[in-house]
C-alpha cells in the first residue's frame, strides 16, 4: 500500500474534499486520541476527515514523557485493569505496530530500605512483568532483576553510594510521541482519511438538536468552510471544555489540565547505562534516556492558565533538579539545562469533586445526537480510546460498522523495519552515511527512510547534517514539509525534529537555514523567511524568560509575551 503524503496540495485537497460531501465521521482534534481515531475508523472504511487546529501533536501528546508503559504506579493504586490494558497496548506497539519508533528501555529503582523494600517492590515488579506476559503481548523485553548496591552502581555509576542499599532493573518502552502522533495520521490519510492541520473548528452545525458537522476555519490561508458529517468525534484533549462549549450543552464530565514538566540535559551529565524511577513525596520521577540527551520529569501541578502554551517556572526546574540530585553522586545545575518542556495532562473530573476523582482512566459519551466526545486517558492507550469512540459513533450509523481492526494495522514506516534494520549496514555502504546516521533514519522513519534518502540523491547538499543540529540531515527538514505537513518553522524545530529541546541554543542558530530549506517547498518568499526566523527567536525568548519567573501566573504571563505564530 502507497504510504500518503502530506503537503501542502495534500493539505488543501483534503480541506476541499471536505467541503464537498458529507463525510460518516469528522474527527476534532489531532493529538494522539484523535489521529488514532483518525485511523481506527478509515480503516473499518468510514469516510473520514480530520482537523487539528495548530499542528499535529501540538498538545499534550508531542510534551509527554514519551513513555510507553503499563504504570507501574497505578498497580499501587490496585488499577489492575488499567495496567493490564496499557501493557497489551505496549506490546502491540513494540512488536506489531510500530517497532521503529517504539523502544524498549531499562529503568533501575534505586532501594533505600533493607529487607521490607526489595519484597514490596519486587512483588509489584514481578506483577507488572506477568501482566504483561498474561496480556498476551509481553514477551521480547526482559524480566526484571534484582540487583546489590555494588552492581546496581555498576549499571549507574552516577548514583551516590548512600542512596541506595540495593536496586532493583525493569523494561518498559518509550516513544517520540510527535513523530508517532504524525505517522498516525500518516496511516490514517493512506487508508482514505482527509487530514489538514491549521484548520480550526469555529462551530458545531445543528438540525435541530442533531449535530450534523462543524464550521471549519482555515488558519493558514483564510476562510471558513462548511464540513458535514453523520458524526462527529471530539477528541481534543485539555480544549474538551472549551470544545463541548460551542454547543452550549453542559457536558456529561470536565476535563481539568494537570501540568508536568520535564528537562533535558546532555547524556554525559550523567553516568549511567539505564534510566532510573525515583520516588517524590507526590509521584515518581523519571531519567528517561533520549538519544545523546536525557530527559527528566515530571510534576504534576493543577494549571488553569493558557491551555495552548503552557509554561515551566523556575520553581518547577528547582523541584526537578532537587529531587534528582537527592541521588546523584554529582548534582545537576541550571547550566547543565539543554531544553525544558511543559505539557498537560488530561485529567477527567465529574460534576462534583466530593463524588468524582481525577482519572488516567477514559471515557466515552454521546451528549448530544450526531456527537460523540472522548477525554481522558494515558497516552499508551490511545488505540483503546479510539476504538471506543468510533465504536459509539458507530452505533448511531444507519448502516452497519466493521469491527476495529487497528491492533493488525502496522503503522507507516513499519511494515518490513526488522528486516531493513538488520540490513543497516549495507544500507549505509551504499549511501556513503555513517552506519550511525541510517540508524538514526531507520529510527524516525522506519521503511520510509528511502524517500528521505531519495531527496538527498536529487541534491546531494540535503544529505548534510544541519547546521548547529547534527543530529538531522537537512533533508529531514525538506521531508518535514514535503511529506509530513509541517507548515511553519516551530513545527520543524518542536515536533518533527527536537531541536528546540536537544541544543542549548534552543534551534536558534539553526533557525535560518531551517527556514531557508523550507521556503522552496512551501513557497515562501525572503519576507516570509524573515517573519518566521523572527517569530521562533521570540518564541524561545519568551519560554527563557518564563523559566526565570518565580510562579505559574508570572510564567504565565511571561510565555504569553511571544505572538502566535504568523500566516500566509
Amino acid at each position: 500500500m502507497r504510504t500518503a503524503t502530506l503537503g501542502p496540495d495534500e493539505r488543501a485537497e483534503a480541506l476541499a474534499r471536505m467541503a464537498e460531501r458529507e463525510l460518516d465521521v469528522l474527527v476534532v482534534g489531532g493529538g494522539v486520541v484523535g489521529a488514532g481515531t483518525a485511523l481506527d475508523a478509515a480503516t473499518r472504511g468510514l469516510a473520514t476527515g480530520i482537523v487539528e487546529a495548530r499542528d499535529w501533536a501540538s498538545g499534550t501528546s508531542s510534551r509527554s514523557s514519551k513513555l510507553i508503559h503499563g504504570g507501574l504506579r497505578y498497580l499501587e493504586m490496585l488499577d489492575f485493569a488499567l495496567v493490564r490494558e496499557a501493557l497489551k497496548e505496549r506490546g502491540l506497539l513494540l512488536g506489531r505496530l510500530a517497532p521503529h519508533l517504539v523502544k524498549p528501555v531499562p529503568f533501575l529503582y534505586p532501594l533505600q530500605h533493607k529487607g521490607w523494600e526489595r519484597w514490596y517492590a519486587g512483588s509489584g515488579v514481578a506483577l507488572y512483568d506477568a501482566m504483561s506476559v498474561s496480556s498476551g503481548h509481553g514477551r521480547g523485553l526482559p524480566v526484571h532483576r534484582h540487583l546489590s548496591r555494588r552492581k546496581a552502581l555498576r549499571v549507574s555509576p552516577c548514583l551516590r553510594k548512600d542512596a541506595l542499599v540495593g536496586a532493583l532493573q525493569y523494561y518498559d518502552a518509550q516513544v517520540d510521541d510527535a513523530r508517532h502522533t504524525a505517522t498516525l495520521v500518516r496511516t490514517a490519510a493512506s487508508y482514505g482519511a482527509l487530514a489538514a492541520n491549521r484548520a480550526r473548528v469555529v462551530g458545531f452545525l445543528r438540525e435541530g438538536e442533531r449535530v450534523v458537522g462543524a464550521r471549519v476555519q482555515d488558519v493558514e490561508h483564510g476562510g471558513t468552510f462548511e464540513v458535514r458529517a453523520k458524526q462527529v468525534i471530539n477528541s481534543t484533549g485539555v480544549w474538551t471544555d472549551d470544545t463541548q462549549a460551542l454547543i452550549a450543552e453542559r457536558g456529561q464530565f470536565h476535563v481539568r489540565a494537570s501540568k508536568g514538566i520535564h528537562l533535558v540535559v546532555p547524556r554525559d551529565r550523567v553516568n549511567s547505562s539505564t534510566g532510573l524511577i525515583l520516588r517524590t513525596e507526590t509521584s515518581v520521577l523519571f531519567v528517561i534516556p533520549w538519544g545523546r540527551h536525557w530527559i527528566i520529569g515530571t510534576t504534576d501541578t493543577k494549571w488553569d492558565l493558557d491551555k495552548a502554551h503552557p509554561a515551566a517556572s523556575s520553581a518547577d526546574i528547582d523541584y526537578l533538579l532537587e529531587h534528582v540530585n537527592t541521588v546523584l553522586s554529582t548534582p545537576l545545575t541550571r547550566d547543565d539545562v539543554e531544553g525544558v518542556y511543559a505539557g498537560l495532562r488530561p485529567l477527567l473530573a465529574g460534576e462534583s469533586d466530593a463524588t468524582s476523582k481525577l482519572s488516567r482512566e477514559h471515557t466515552v459519551a454521546h451528549p448530544v445526537p450526531g456527537l460523540v466526545v472522548v477525554a481522558g486517558g494515558k497516552y499508551t492507550t490511545y488505540r483503546v480510546m479510539a476504538k471506543d469512540a468510533v465504536d459509539e459513533a458507530a452505533r448511531a450509523m444507519d448502516h452497519r460498522v466493521a469491527e476495529c481492526c487497528t491492533e493488525n494495522v502496522p503503522l507507516a514506516g513499519a511494515e518490513g523495519y526488522p528486516a531493513l534494520w538488520n540490513a543497516r549496514a549495507r544500507l549505509a555502504a551504499r549511501t556513503g552515511l555513517h552506519v550511525a546516521r541510517v540508524e538514526h533514519l531507520l529510527n524516525r522513519y522506519g521503511t520510509l527512510t528511502q524517500e528521505v534518502l531519495d531527496l538527498v540523491t536529487g541534491d546531494s547538499a540535503l544529505g548534510e547534517p544541519l547546521p548547529y543540529a547534527d543530529d538531522y540531515l537537512k533533508a529531514e527538514v525538506v521531508y518535514a514539509c514535503s511529506h509530513e505537513g509541517a507548515q511553519h518553522l516551530d513545527d520543524v524545530l518542536t515536533r518533527r525534529t527536537r531541536i528546540s529541546i536537544e541544543t542549548f541554543d534552543r534551534g536558534t542558530r539553526s533557525a535560518r537555514e531551517c527556514a531557508e530549506l523550507m521556503a522552496p517547498v512551501l513557497g515562501w518568499d525572503t519576507e516570509r523567511v524573515e517573519r518566521e526566523v523572527e517569530h521562533y527567536h521570540k518564541r524561545v525568548q519568551a519560554e527563557r524568560e518564563s523559566q526565570l519567573q518565580p510562579d505559574d501566573q508570572t510564567a504565565d504571563a511571561a510565555r504569553l509575551g511571544a505572538p502566535e505564530v504568523a500566516t500566509g
